[in-house]
């Protein structure tokens, strides 16, 4: 299994998860075709079986759902698994041009620097609304910074020039780097702000 490597390019027997709490739930297991079609969805926490890579990829998919608002970048590459892998595929092409480091331990690293560690959740009380701060379980954490990272790029690409491979390399380039200028980090700062508020 050792010699298996992501789209036969990327090897991640090197790659270090650092945050504990996201390690269990990482899934950087060998891949060579980051697509399982489903098949771990009949288990409970599933998502914890299916790969980090794969994942990003069921991101790319559904695009324009931001929370109850359908945008009208719904449908572009809905189903459209292949064209997404090739998207992957020339992203972590990027990150390995820019970085000279392995593209999976950047991505990974993107991920555990712009995971929020607390958010906000109602609570009624006497017939009024409260915010209250709660952590954010770690199964949360990778789907909010999966799902910032590809919403970010998809809304800086819709109806202009840019490329998607591009503007997502540059976003999990920005998350590695810590930039608050990325949509996930601004999305992180923005959270543990309004739950410091609400504690």
């Amino acid at each position: 299994m050792s010699n298996i490597k992501l789209f036969n390019k990327w090897d991640a027997s090197g790659v270090v998860v650092e945050d504990l709490g996201l390690k269990r739930y990482l899934n950087i297991s060998p891949i060579i075709v980051p697509r399982t079609g489903g098949r771990n969805t009949t288990t409970n926490f599933h998502r914890n079986k299916t790969t980090i890579y794969e994942r990003l990829v069921n991101k790319l998919q559904v695009p324009g759902h931001k929370g109850k608002k359908h945008k009208s970048t719904s449908g572009r590459n809905t189903g459209k698994a292949y064209k997404n892998q090739k998207v992957v595929e020339q992203v972590f092409k990027i990150l390995e041009e820019k970085t000279k480091q392995n593209p999976i331990q950047v991505f990974v690293k993107a991920i555990e620097n712009a995971a929020p560690r607390d958010e906000i959740t109602s609570i009624e009380y006497g017939g009024a609304r409260y915010p209250q701060a709660v952590e954010c379980s770690p199964q949360r954490r990778i789907d909010i910074v999966l799902r910032i990272m590809v919403q970010g790029s998809y809304q800086k690409v819709y109806g202009k020039k840019a490329k998607i491979v591009d503007v997502l390399a540059d976003e999990i380039l920005k998350a590695y780097n810590k930039d608050p200028t990325s949509a996930a980090m601004a999305k992180k700062i923005e959270l543990e702000r309004q739950a410091d508020a609400s504690r």
